[in-house]
């Protein structure tokens, strides 16, 4: 996925609200799985976070996991290194808050499902 997202903190925080568009869906997809299984909301919300952050930032995390192993003894392989990072200068700020995002998502996903299986077993109180 080859978006050209801005520099600085608003590329940042579009990064991020992609990454909560992530989380919600895939929340709402392990919710359906996990209601077929039988198995309950708590592991639709740990599989659905695990897959959240691994899709919605799971390139940036490795390009800042990458970063740290590269050998950066030569200006010329710290050039390609850094060439390859979209932003290298907010790379720590988007990964930060990609994972917050898709957490986030994963959590209004959660909120929304939880609140629809509710009312449908409400009885009216009687």
């Amino acid at each position: 996925m080859n978006l050209q997202l801005h520099y600085g903190l608003l590329g940042s925080l579009e990064a991020a609200l992609i990454a909560l568009a992530v989380g919600f869906v895939v929340f709402m997809l392990w919710w359906q799985v996990c209601r077929r299984i039988g198995l309950s909301q708590g592991h639709a919300i740990g599989w659905a976070c695990l897959a959240a952050v691994a899709i919605g930032a799971g390139v940036d995390i490795w390009k800042m996991f990458s970063l740290g192993m590269v050998r950066l003894e030569s200006p010329l392989y710290a050039r390609l290194a850094l060439a390859s990072i979209h932003d290298p200068d907010q790379l720590g700020t988007r990964v930060v808050l990609e994972v917050i995002g898709a957490l986030v998502g994963v959590g209004l996903g959660w909120r929304a499902f939880s609140s629809q299986v509710t009312r449908e077993g409400d009885t009216g109180g009687d």
